[in-house]
């Protein structure tokens, strides 16, 4: 399915798909709102996760604390469906654009996973720096939408 890489000028110039996972077998997306243009979220994809995402037109990631496939909003209702995948130059990072209606990305309850701001200027030596968030409700509250199943972030 997928060209095997064997030069430089095929893999950023040619028009063939050659993914490089890395030693996990991983490659970083990256996925974009396709109204707002904002970032909902960063993930990760296996082999199997691309091909599922690109044949059934909804993203599917490889969530890393839970070793397994994961179809995007199976559990909550809020699947991204897929306008558009992009690859970049070197074929190492995928940019998924998507459409979530007027859901929401995050496994905490936000519409995009990056719903917190980190200041800028001077960081004082010894003092904790405070964010500022940036989204002010949650769109859907993780401990009703998910049961008591396993927290999909390990700290």
């Amino acid at each position: 399915m997928f060209k095997k890489r064997e030069n430089v000028v095929e893999i950023e110039e040619g028009n063939l798909l050659s993914p490089k996972f890395d030693n996990d077998g991983l490659i970083p997306v990256i996925t974009t709102c396709v109204k707002t243009k904002e970032i909902l979220m960063h993930g990760y994809m296996n082999i199997e996760a691309l091909k599922r995402t690109m044949e059934s037109k909804e993203a599917h990631y490889y969530s890393r604390s839970r070793n397994t496939i994961w179809h995007k909003g199976k559990t909550s209702g809020f699947t991204q469906k897929v306008i558009e995948i992009k690859i970049d130059d070197d074929q190492d990072a995928i940019w998924l654009t998507v459409d979530i209606g007027d859901g929401a990305s995050c496994h905490v309850g936000y519409r995009s996973c990056f719903y917190r701001s980190v200041p800028l200027g001077a960081i004082e030596n010894g003092r904790k720096i405070e964010m500022k968030f940036t989204e002010k409700e949650k769109k859907f509250d993780p401990e009703k939408v998910y049961k008591g199943q396993p927290n999909p972030t390990k700290i």
